[in-house]
């Protein structure tokens, strides 16, 4: 079975980026972030103007739900890494380089309204912020696969899934109903970026089975969010995990399976060797998943009764 380049992968997928970029901007609503920002809120800093210095007790926001919004905009921060490796990857021309501009443009659109709300209502120490975004951003950003285009988009539709989901819980976790409503907005953006690139692995699917099948099952074995070189990153997962915003459970249930199905990737033909052994990777992926997501439900129950018998 022939095995297709990164060029001819490219050259043969434009026109279904084509067909999905036009999907894409009849259905993408027009928003603007300074709309869902409570500005009457808003009070001068410390600093050279000599206002008010932040304190915890500014805002009523649980701590957790802080935590969720810290690692949320961080992770949006990262942007210019994000593009680079898009851009060098998919190109800057033709439909490729349409798309990526335009999912670059409404991802940086994200971070401007997620850190004017943070600020404005000071939910969150905005020196500790901004030195977060510093230590990340001097980082910077590779994925596990950014060489390979169906890699890229394989770990993409599961990624932008699992984020529209942390920015929904995050919003319902603050308590705050003007918080909810901007990252409601900012997770059906990310929807739709999901559903971008899941179509293009769909007609990857298509055109190279056994290739797509093997980027499926190798990113899926490594996965890991984009915001995972944020300083305490771990710590920081865990917490949100036991807080039920993103946790294994979700992963599995709610992302790598219904993307799965979309695929239809038990049912698809046409497999070399290595194809169907992905395959089989993936299904004890599953397997493993579930029993981890098992593992971390009881823990999680057993930790919350301890703490309720205090």
């Amino acid at each position: 079975m022939t095995v297709l380049s990164q060029t001819a992968l490219l050259l043969e997928l434009e026109p279904v980026v084509e067909t999905n970029l036009d999907r894409h901007l009849s259905m993408a609503k027009e928003w603007f972030p300074h709309e869902y920002v409570p500005w009457s809120e808003g009070r001068t800093f410390d600093g050279p103007l000599g206002g008010e210095a932040w304190s915890e007790t500014d805002s009523t926001i649980p701590d957790i739900a802080r935590t969720a919004l810290i690692v949320n905009l961080l992770t949006e921060d990262n942007l210019p890494s994000y593009h680079h490796q898009i851009a060098t990857l998919f190109g800057q021309d033709g439909a490729w380089g349409t798309w990526v501009h335009r999912w670059t443009a409404e991802e940086a659109r994200h971070g401007t309204a997620i850190r004017d709300y943070l600020t404005v209502t000071r939910a969150v120490d905005p020196v500790a912020l901004e030195r977060a975004r510093m230590v990340h951003m001097s980082t910077g950003y590779r994925n596990a696969h950014d060489e390979e285009m169906l890699h890229s988009l394989a770990y993409v539709s599961f990624q932008e899934l699992a984020t529209r989901i942390s920015h929904r819980n995050t919003g319902k976790a603050t308590g705050d109903p003007t918080c909810d409503a901007l990252l409601a907005r900012v997770a059906a953006d990310e929807n739709l970026h999901m559903v971008f690139y899941r179509n293009l692995l769909a007609a990857a699917f298509e055109l190279a089975p056994g290739q797509a099948m093997r980027a499926v099952a190798d990113v899926l074995a490594d996965f890991q969010m984009p915001g995972n070189g944020i300083e305490g990153f771990a710590r920081k997962s865990v917490a949100i995990a036991l807080a039920g915003i993103y946790d294994l459970r979700q992963h599995r249930d709610e992302v790598v399976v219904p993307v799965l199905r979309q695929w239809d990737v038990f049912n698809v033909a046409g497999l070399d060797a290595d194809g169907e052994a992905a395959r089989d990777q993936i299904a004890a992926h599953l397997d493993d998943l579930e029993r981890a997501a098992s593992r971390f439900e009881e823990k999680r129950a057993a930790r919350a009764a301890r703490l309720a018998a205090r």
